[in-house]
């Protein structure tokens, strides 16, 4: 499964949202530093949708706020 996900960074609340089919808004606390963010979002997701973090990876968009993310 693909989605797409639109990551704020520095929030004081962590949470995944639905916008619309496939679309994401996550709000995570990390900083987008050293792949930090990546790194919590992975995170933020699988507990989201109750998976493990190696089902999921970030297809494209590691250095953007809007990421392609493949769901296994």
């Amino acid at each position: 499964m693909i989605i797409y996900v639109q990551v704020k960074t520095h929030s004081s609340i962590e949470s995944v949202q639905k916008v619309a089919e496939g679309e994401y808004l996550a709000r995570i606390n990390a900083l987008p530093q050293a792949g930090q963010a990546n790194k919590r979002l992975i995170e933020v997701l699988a507990d989201h949708f109750q998976i493990s973090k190696t089902s999921i990876s970030i297809c494209s968009g590691k250095s953007s706020k809007y990421k392609k993310i493949e769901i296994l």
